[in-house]
């Protein structure tokens, strides 16, 4: 009789034992919503997705664009069959030499830098220094930049952390980058930016931009 008691007390520990242990190897269930980000400018609108794969990214850039941070930035740098470039904080100044050099104390967000996500057409990525003085490639805090070569840029494949894809409005980056601008590739007209974050389920996303989840 105690040897069944113990064997029944021994069953029911290693049950209490495996059970949080198997609920924590589930995986997490992905969310039926996400976020997408509307870049308004002059020259129209321009909504992008975030990827989860870059957490920390993602997590930054919705933070300032929810808290309107990027509202009055330009797109100070514009290169035609390259990319366009914005989000710096120095751009809402009447100051234009100082766009693009961020502020002293700039932050740096570690880079997330994977190898299925690439430099394609439209794909929105994390401006940062040069690996000369940041081996690590740690991006912006705030600046950014988004392809407009249609056919990506490659060569900055493992050098840049992307981390996010334009699902909207390629035909606005393309009016940018064609934009009139000076030696230092800063349109000579601001091209100022609002940004506002909606959440939407991913199905409606879908549904309005043809972009199809994984």
């Amino acid at each position: 009789m105690k040897s069944l008691f113990r064997a029944a007390a021994l069953c029911w520990l290693l049950i209490c034992f495996l059970a949080p242990v198997a609920n924590a190897a589930k995986a997490p269930k992905k969310s039926k919503k996400d976020q997408v980000v509307t870049i308004s400018t002059s020259l129209g609108d321009i909504r992008v997705l975030l990827f989860d794969a870059t957490p920390l990214h993602k997590e930054n850039f919705l933070k300032l664009a929810g808290t309107g941070f990027y509202n009055g930035t330009t797109f100070h740098r514009v290169i035609p069959n390259f990319m366009i470039q914005g989000g710096d904080g120095n751009s809402k100044d009447s100051n234009p030499a100082n766009d693009g050099l961020g502020p002293d104390n700039d932050k740096t967000i570690p880079a997330e830098i994977r190898p299925e996500f690439s430099h394609k057409y439209g794909a929105l990525a994390a401006a940062r220094q040069g690996d000369f003085v940041n081996p690590t490639k740690a991006s912006s805090s705030t600046q950014f930049y988004i392809v407009q070569n249609h056919d990506g840029t490659p060569h900055l494949n493992g050098g840049y952390t992307v981390f996010g894809q334009v699902i909207s409005g390629l035909d606005i980056i393309d009016k940018i980058a064609a934009q009139p601008k000076d030696m230092r590739d800063r349109p000579t007209t601001d091209i100022k930016m609002t940004m506002k974050v909606e959440k939407l389920k991913k199905k409606k996303i879908t549904e309005l931009y043809g972009y199809k989840y994984e």
